[in-house]
């Protein structure tokens, strides 16, 4: 069996008019998710002419991409909050969402909002008694040997590992564990309705 691998894309026509007006600070990098990347390099070619553009990347939902010190904002391609705040969080870097030619900045209430988000589910880890602790099998979100360590370290709790190629934050509820530390994507807990996990880096 063969099986052949067909990348989806976004086909939507510019509005060179709108891309060329857009008012952005003078050293951008350009982020957009796999699906985005024909109208990426279009926008790029456009906005080359006025701006410095110090970087083009793809991003995913578990990278963390790094910006060159020269970049003073990430223009993000593509739509919904999930890679926008991220990005935000990840890099301090002022961050604008392009969705259909309209432009708009990751506000600091959005931003303020999934930090609150984070700092309430660190204190119901810190008072809680049993802890599931999630390990990815994927290639390049395994981390086993650190799960393991951090379970070491948490003596004063009742821990367990959960091990799966796939995880579905929906099957929670069918376990009774009071937080969870995420090991895997580090955006996992954009899910919206996750309200006591933790990722790795932010167990002291």
């Amino acid at each position: 069996m063969r099986i052949l691998f067909i990348p989806a894309k976004i086909k939507a026509e510019l509005n060179k008019t709108k891309i060329e007006a857009l008012k952005l600070p003078k050293n951008i990098a350009i982020a957009y998710s796999i699906q985005y990347i024909d109208i990426a390099n279009k926008i790029r070619n456009i906005l080359s002419k006025r701006y410095n553009i110090t970087q083009t990347t793809q991003i995913l939902g578990c990278s963390k991409p790094i910006f060159s010190k020269n970049t003073e904002a990430v223009l993000l391609i593509g739509s919904g909050q999930f890679h926008a705040v991220s990005l935000a969080i990840t890099t301090n870097l002022p961050i604008y969402i392009l969705d259909s030619d309209k432009l708009r900045k990751v506000s600091e209430e959005e931003i303020n909002d999934f930090k609150k988000k984070q700092q309430g589910a660190y204190l119901r880890f810190l008072d809680s008694n049993r802890v599931g602790i999630l390990v990815s099998a994927k290639p390049g979100q395994e981390n086993l040997k650190r799960a393991i360590n951090i379970r070491t370290k948490l003596k004063d709790k009742k821990t367990y590992l959960f091990i799966s190629n796939e995880i579905d934050v929906k099957q929670f509820e069918n376990f009774k564990i009071d937080a969870w530390v995420n090991t895997t994507c580090p955006r996992l807990d954009f899910e919206g309705f996750v309200f006591n996990m933790d990722n790795l880096g932010e167990i002291k």
